[in-house]
């Protein structure tokens, strides 16, 4: 039995496909700093009750407004603490928490509401594709801040009412996008070669339709979910979002406006944080959908 691993016959038949992905996800650089980014933001709300120095609720008007360590604080709270003096690393840690859990849950629950209905319009056409199309018109002509603004306002914020109003309002671009692409996978030959043989229509879209349109599914559910993301710390910004004590970096921001000219660093470093999630995301969505291309996979 021949050794795939022998560098002459790999010379004769050329790399394997296992071999070829991990070139292909080793070479992008905006893969490997966006998944590099999430899974340490990842382990660090995982572990938060482990890593974080200090309870984020814990006040001490004494120990209130210090200073971080770069700015000549002390390594006791290395990125100092609020007006309530709570330790704002502990609280940063945390908010990280909120963020990746509103995010990944509102487009967790947006993309299965969004492909099924994408992907049926697609692949039925007809009355469904019709009654879809005037759906995705609907929710295109709500806005989305104003619509989110007005629910969280008379539901009351919280976490749960956050992810439900996010998760329910997202949906559209997941629809568009897998409408577009469903349009253009079935008229392929294996989707008609699958239908001559009598396969069932859950049985095609499943084996036939979906992998060949996940790659872009998966860019759609990066997006949303930074946008997820960066809405809910709007509603917390403004007070609508996540309420007080809860650690939340838009909160975090609110909370730090009213000495921004005198403390600038109550706003910058959960902005900061906020601005380099965001982009990992966008670059773990780009990288993945380069890397999963149907092109790329031969």
């Amino acid at each position: 039995m021949s050794d795939l691993s022998d560098p002459l016959l790999q010379e004769i038949t050329g790399p394997t496909p296992g071999q070829l992905l991990r070139k292909r996800v080793f070479g992008h650089q905006g893969l490997i700093f966006g998944l590099a980014v999430v899974a340490i933001l990842a382990v660090v709300a995982i572990l938060a009750p482990v890593i974080a120095p200090h309870d984020p609720y814990a006040q001490s008007l004494v120990a209130r407004m210090k200073p971080p360590v770069f700015l000549g604080g002390t390594w006791e709270n290395p990125l100092g603490t609020d007006h309530l003096g709570r330790d704002y690393l502990s609280r940063l840690i945390y908010g990280a928490r909120v963020s990746l859990m509103i995010g990944g849950i509102a487009a967790l629950i947006s993309g299965v509401i969004g492909t099924a209905m994408g992907v049926a319009a697609g692949y039925f056409g007809g009355k469904v594709d019709a009654v879809v199309t005037f759906l995705i018109n609907v929710r295109l002509a709500m806005p989305v801040v104003l619509v989110a603004l007005a629910v969280v306002a008379i539901l009351g914020g919280s976490l749960t009412v956050v992810i439900a109003v996010l998760g329910l309002l997202l949906w559209d671009r997941f629809a568009v996008v897998m409408r577009a692409s469903t349009l253009q996978v079935r008229g392929r030959e294996y989707v008609a070669a699958a239908q001559a043989i009598g396969a069932s229509t859950p049985r095609i879209l499943l084996s036939e339709i979906m992998p060949n349109i996940v790659n872009n599914l998966i860019v759609v559910v990066t997006l949303e979910m930074a946008h997820a993301i960066l809405l809910e710390a709007a509603l917390s910004f403004l007070g609508l979002g996540v309420q007080p004590p809860t650690p939340s970096w838009g909160l975090m921001v609110s909370e730090g406006k009213n000495m921004m000219l005198f403390e600038p660093w109550l706003v910058l470093i959960p902005g900061a944080v906020l601005f380099v999630l965001v982009l990992a995301i966008n670059l773990m969505g780009d990288g993945l959908r380069d890397v999963t291309a149907p092109e790329n996979r031969s």
